[in-house]
């Protein structure tokens, strides 16, 4: 016992470390002497990273406990897609122009809230009809999810070509326009999410088990599963809105904390993951910035690689199980 802990705390340290060496490099390389402008404007983007791979992990960790598969992610309920819809709908109302020059954080708080009211929606209505399926519920929310994209395509094609170029730059994910207002509430909205999380890391671990056997143990299942749902909501949310759809990071980041951890408890999971996050954003946004010089965003990068290890996965779950 006392070498799997120690086993386990050393895998903990060795992530720890690469993100420390990670975050130095992104700080001092190319700095060209201006160290402290450097620290000023990576230094936000830094803490933007931070948030994010919180959120993701948090999010997505406690999600595929809910739904049982390790292949599905926060992004099924259609909020990437909500997002989308409510960006293309304000930018289709009031101007690009407009809107890029009147962001505020009344409209950042009510993205999250249109967010998380639709989750809660689902939550409440869909499973209380449908008898708990969560399966049913997230038929739904990906049924949502392409009604929301299809009426964002709608709109698009409607706008005038040189709204639709500003939309497209809004929409991709940018850790180099974050706001600091912005940051100071997401980071309270983030860190108070996850504290709950990770309060409820032993109940998750029950859940784990099974559906059966949770509700054999005393877990009331259905008011777990809104919490759950509304919590993850929140953090997915306010990682959306704060720098823009990354889909496949926490699909990235959940899966090989399971595979190198090689356990299923949920607290050494959880910081696996955001110490996973916190690498692979950071060492996106350096080849964005050093490597690719701007020429690319780091949404593509990650999509790209989540894409191929999604497909790999995918192959390797299937021949194992042949």
């Amino acid at each position: 016992m006392k070498k799997l802990i120690q086993s386990t705390v050393g895998k903990l340290v060795l992530i720890a470390i690469i993100g420390l060496i990670f975050c130095g490099v992104y700080l001092t390389y190319n700095t060209y002497g201006n160290f402290a402008f450097a620290w000023q404007i990576r230094g936000k983007k830094l803490l933007a990273f931070i948030l994010v791979a919180i959120a993701t992990g948090f999010s997505t960790v406690s999600f595929q406990t809910l739904t049982q598969n390790h292949f599905l992610t926060p992004n099924i309920l259609g909020l990437d897609s909500l997002y989308v819809l409510i960006q293309t709908g304000l930018f289709f109302v009031f101007g690009g122009v407009t809107m890029l020059s009147q962001q505020s954080l009344g409209l950042f708080l009510t993205t999250i809230g249109l967010m998380v009211v639709a989750s809660l929606f689902l939550a409440k209505f869909m499973l209380g009809k449908s008898q708990n399926d969560l399966f049913l519920l997230l038929m739904i929310g990906l049924i949502l999810g392409t009604l929301f994209s299809s009426g964002s395509t709608f709109l698009q094609v409607l706008m005038d070509p040189n709204e639709y170029d500003l939309l497209q730059g809004k929409l991709f994910a940018s850790f180099g326009n974050v706001d600091s207002q912005y940051l100071i509430w997401a980071a309270a909205i983030i860190l108070g999410i996850s504290a709950v999380l990770f309060s409820l890391s032993r109940t998750l671990d029950v859940l784990h088990l099974g559906r059966e056997q949770a509700i054999n143990l005393g877990i009331n299942l259905p008011r777990l599963q809104i919490l759950l749902l509304v919590l993850v909501s929140g953090l997915t949310g306010t990682a959306t809105a704060l720098v823009g759809p990354v889909t496949f990071l926490g699909f990235i980041i959940a899966n090989i904390s399971y595979q190198y951890m090689g356990t299923y408890k949920h607290r050494t999971l959880f910081v696996t993951a955001v110490l996973l996050g916190i690498v692979f954003l950071i060492g996106g946004q350096f080849l964005v910035e050093q490597v690719f010089h701007l020429n690319t965003t780091l949404s593509v990068i990650i999509e790209f690689v989540g894409g191929i290890y999604f497909v790999g996965k995918l192959i390797y779950e299937r021949k194992r199980q042949a």
